[in-house]
């Protein structure tokens, strides 16, 4: 069977069995066909594949300035698609029992200060229909702590404004029920009654409820350019990533005392563990805060 082959199916398993995303998905094909053009210039295939072989492309793969982090997901991937090549007897052996993940360092994700978030929630030009879609996108974002992929995809059946909730899809098929504030009902509210239509122009049967302005679902790589925009209007000069006001959310949450347990249920994470880094940010802040206005700081 050709590489590409045992790529498809085992793709194809993960999709039935696991109901993971297509951006997952596609990240995990991207991997393996890199580990596939590698291994070509040897002629070596997937299933011939050595312990050894694999420890020389982790170390080119380093070596060529791809980050650790990047790495480690990658021998993750490749930990999983061997375990399924040895479940369907392709295989003998699992080349990668015993190669140890990189060390990693933790970094924190970059955040915004409130100041931040205010200045870019206020960014949009309220004069027109997308910028009256894009404040009440990023109200309930920085509101619900979304990741992108699931704000975009968003349907009307998902609402309840009378009771102020949203159901969210997440990850692996995961349903989370999520409150929405004040600000972000009243943008929602105001973006449906006067903007909405007119962006859906004749496709008005479309239930998602951020149309771009084609009227179909926006995809997560144009409201990641609308964000940037917006930045820039906003005079916003950190680093930001689609993630950015996820992360205010988390960790203005905690930076305001809220349980860690309450945060990793609204985020949707499977594990505290994904959700504990945001107590070394609030521990951060702390600490800044001390030095900033402490006498003896």
């Amino acid at each position: 069977m050709s590489s590409q082959n045992l790529i498809d199916k085992y793709i194809d398993s993960l999709w039935l069995e696991k109901g993971l995303s297509q951006n997952t998905l596609d990240s995990y094909q991207r991997d393996l066909k890199a580990l596939t053009k590698w291994l070509d210039e040897s002629n070596r295939s997937l299933q011939s594949v050595r312990r050894e072989d694999l420890l020389k492309y982790l170390a080119d793969r380093m070596g060529s300035g791809i980050k650790a982090r990047s790495t480690a997901r990658a021998l993750s991937c490749l930990r999983s698609f061997y375990r399924y090549l040895l479940r369907e007897k392709v295989i003998k052996v699992d080349p990668t029992l015993r190669i140890d993940n990189p060390k990693l360092g933790r970094p924190l994700p970059d955040s915004l200060t409130e100041s931040d978030v205010e200045r870019l929630l206020a960014a949009p030009d309220l004069t027109t229909p997308i910028g009256i879609r894009d404040r009440a996108m990023l109200e309930v974002l920085y509101a619900c702590g979304l990741r992108v992929t699931e704000l975009v995809s968003l349907r009307l059946t998902d609402m309840n404004l009378r009771q102020g909730v949203l159901r969210v899809m997440g990850k692996g098929s995961k349903e989370r029920l999520v409150p929405l504030g004040e600000e972000a009902i009243s943008w929602l509210q105001q973006f449906i009654q006067d903007s909405r239509d007119e962006l859906l122009k004749k496709n008005l049967s479309e239930d998602v409820v951020f149309p771009s302005n084609q009227g179909k679902m926006m995809t997560r790589q144009t409201f990641w350019h609308r964000i940037k925009i917006h930045a820039q209007d906003a005079g916003i000069k950190k680093k930001l990533s689609p993630h950015t006001l996820r992360h205010a959310f988390a960790t203005h949450l905690v930076n305001h005392g809220a349980d860690l347990r309450v945060v990793q249920l609204l985020l949707g994470h499977s594990d505290l563990s994904t959700t504990q880094i945001y107590t070394h940010i609030a521990q951060q802040r702390m600490k800044e805060l001390h030095a900033e206005h402490h006498p003896r700081g």
